[in-house]
């Protein structure tokens, strides 16, 4: 027989558990790890309401994709492009990036998958005898190490000609030259933090499905608990 069995403890691992692998999926599809040097605007950057030179713009660039400015010259108007500039992973700029990628991607789909059986858990709290929560809490401390791995081979990727065409020619392994460091990667960082948090937060959600007031309630026939 099911039972549902909703307690704080295990519905906060749940969100946390969902809302670290978007964060950590939306970190790593972004173009916003690295803000290179400001472009200044050309002689055909005006502003038709003001008759002044718009400011400069600062374009981005990702692991495996950039945001640069295009223009329209017969509009006098100028737009954002956001997308790839890596065909395939071959092309991606560095093999320190690609190692990147690869670690990320690694831990990414470790954590959706447990964000997705986290839905679950409120129905099934044990698989093969051993409780979902500790084996979901060890996926997502594996998957931490992998993106550990996958940032600290980031910055090791700076000194590529891609990177130096954004930063100038001061950039190196670990040197950002004149680029700064985007949301996307300080997304990444405190997504990772978190995904440490949600290993240990599910011995707590363990614990408290499996509390004494549980067992109790299971006795009592019901189906559905709920404890605050």
């Amino acid at each position: 027989m099911c039972h549902v069995i909703v307690t704080c403890r295990s519905m906060l691992w749940t969100l946390l558990s969902i809302v670290v692998a978007f964060a950590e999926l939306i970190a790593f599809m972004s173009a916003d790890w690295l803000i290179g040097k400001a472009k200044p605007s050309s002689s055909e950057d005006v502003d038709n309401r003001t008759g002044g030179s718009q400011e400069p713009y600062h374009p981005t660039l990702g692991i495996y994709g950039r945001c640069t400015r295009i223009s329209h010259m017969q509009l006098s108007r100028r737009d954002t492009l956001c997308g790839p500039y890596a065909e395939n992973f071959s092309e991606i700029a560095s093999g320190f990036w690609q190692a990147t990628a690869i670690f990320l991607a690694v831990g990414i789909m470790i954590l959706c998958a447990v964000a997705f059986v986290s839905v679950f858990t409120m129905c099934v709290q044990s698989i093969m005898k051993k409780s979902i929560f500790n084996v979901c809490g060890l996926l997502q401390g594996i998957a931490g190490l992998f993106l550990i791995l996958g940032l600290i081979l980031y910055p090791a990727g700076w000194g590529c000609q891609k990177a130096i065409s954004y930063c100038g020619h001061y950039a190196s392994a670990y040197k950002l030259g004149d680029c700064s460091l985007g949301w996307a990667f300080y997304t990444a960082i405190g997504g990772t933090v978190l995904t440490f948090i949600c290993a240990v937060f599910s011995a707590q959600a363990e614990i408290a499905t499996s509390s004494d007031k549980v067992q109790e309630e299971i006795e009592e026939g019901k189906n559905l608990i709920c404890l605050l």
